[in-house]
């Protein structure tokens, strides 16, 4: 698959939606900026790296060391001299595809064509319950549902006074509800949204009992919960630069994405509200569900790097939680 950020590759390359999958960068320059740790948003889980051209003599005060030690460390094969533009064409023009990173052709070609990559979600879950205090004065208690979460969206909920307990995705809906939180994340995640019927079960016991906020994989698995649909897309949408228009307001924002499925818009279940769609290809970008209390967005509203504009999602769940909270706020 190809990602169109022109920064942020850091971000990307530790962001555990990327499991299993081969990135391709379409800026023909990476690295320049080196590695920085502070950046990491998880564990790296890609399978393979390709860029134009990396930079091994990195500018940036911040920088530890190169994209090059960096991949050797995490034993992540890479590769660059690649025409980056011509790949992406033929991506886009055949769809996201098996592929691997060899110094020759194989003999025999079978074992990748018959490659599946399923199970993404319990590779990078969260494996025990975790808490990340709220910075400053508590306002409310978020349960985040793991599935593969990115460090940033745990941040953005501490900076806004939210008290995060992360539970695995195995978590039962009943446990979850019994600590009484003011409010349930659904996090991103890697993968077929459908493949995690166990997952969809859980959050259909939990919609309506709870304000929740769902993001990227969270959001799509809320949208089977409620009884719509997912598709798989043709070369999915990855990068800092994906315009998104809210048919409420409509502004068109630019927002950072990662999925290679997508909510089919007339599957949503009566109540449900089309929100924000991608202005490229019209593809449902976010969903309302005013009578369960709920919301959920495709795009990535904490992601860094990229852009900060659709932040204010954070601020619409703590609202949401104010006024409809159940837990024990202060």
């Amino acid at each position: 698959m190809f990602n169109t950020g022109v920064v942020g590759y850091i971000e990307t390359l530790t962001d555990p939606s990327y499991w299993g999958q081969i990135i391709m960068q379409t800026f023909p320059s990476v690295g320049n900026y080196g590695i920085i740790e502070e950046d990491f948003e998880g564990e790296c889980a890609c399978r393979g790296y390709v860029v134009r051209e990396w930079c091994p003599e990195p500018s940036n005060f911040r920088s530890q060391y190169t994209l090059d030690a960096f991949l050797k460390a995490q034993g992540i094969p890479g590769i660059c001299g690649i025409d980056t533009r011509a790949v992406t064409q033929h991506i886009r023009q055949k769809g996201v595809m098996n592929a691997m990173i060899s110094d020759r052709v194989p003999q025999d070609l079978a074992p990748l064509k018959a490659l599946s990559i399923r199970g993404g979600v319990a590779e990078v879950c969260a494996k025990a319950q975790a808490f990340y205090p709220a910075t400053g004065k508590k306002k409310c208690t978020v349960t985040l549902v793991d599935y593969g979460t990115k460090r940033n969206i745990i941040r953005e909920l501490n900076a806004r006074g939210c008290d995060v307990t992360v539970v695995p995705p195995t978590t039962p809906a009943q446990d979850i509800l019994a600590a009484r939180p003011d409010g349930v994340m659904l996090s991103n995640g890697p993968g077929d949204p459908a493949e995690n019927t166990a997952c969809i079960a859980e959050i259909a016991k939990l919609l309506g009992k709870a304000p929740m906020f769902g993001l990227c994989l969270g959001h799509q698995m809320m949208a089977l919960a409620a009884g719509g649909q997912t598709v798989k897309l043709k070369y999915g949408h990855r990068g800092g630069n994906q315009p998104v228009t809210d048919r409420q307001t409509g502004h068109t924002y630019i927002t950072s994405q990662n999925h290679g499925y997508a909510v089919v818009s007339e599957s949503l279940p009566e109540g449900a509200q089309l929100r924000f769609v991608n202005a490229n290809d019209g593809t449902c970008e976010g969903i309302d569900y005013p009578s369960l209390n709920a919301f959920s967005v495709q795009f990535h509203p904490e992601a860094c790097a990229g852009p900060r504009d659709t932040s204010v999602l954070f601020d619409r769940f703590v609202e949401m939680m104010g006024n409809k909270g159940t837990g024990n706020r202060e």
